[in-house]
């Protein structure tokens, strides 16, 4: 017996068209987490620089590292925000990932918001507003 697919002509290393991106975003300083904190979105996300083409709406799979924290947290969220190439006031180009609404992405949102501490009320500029 072969553990191939039944389909011959579907190459094994091929991802499906529906399989999310997988991307991965380090953050080793409490500044540049406020600056890729996004708490105007409803369950909170993050701004992760990247120079490739996403579509709004479009998921995301993020492996997350904040600080000292030894922990990696998985963010299954969708892009909700576009910053593109050229943008204006030496914006990065990248994209903001919507937590999603649910435990991960509550703990997650809650995690970055204790590590940002009275930070996260600031007015000051982030890569998004």
């Amino acid at each position: 017996m072969s553990d191939l697919p039944a389909d011959p002509g579907t190459p094994l290393n091929m991802p499906s068209p529906n399989r999310p991106s997988v991307l991965s975003l380090a953050i080793k300083e409490k500044a540049a987490l406020f600056a890729a904190y996004m708490p105007f979105l409803k369950n909170g996300g993050i701004f992760v620089p990247t120079n490739k083409t996403y579509r709004l709406g479009e998921e995301i799979y993020l492996i997350l590292t904040l600080l000292d924290d030894p922990n990696k947290y998985p963010i299954a969220g969708k892009v909700a925000w576009i910053t593109p190439a050229g943008a204006g006031n030496n914006k990065s180009q990248g994209i903001g990932v919507h937590f999603p609404e649910d435990e991960s992405g509550t703990r997650i949102r809650l995690r970055v918001e204790e590590l940002l501490g009275a930070a996260v009320r600031s007015s000051r500029a982030t890569h998004t507003i």
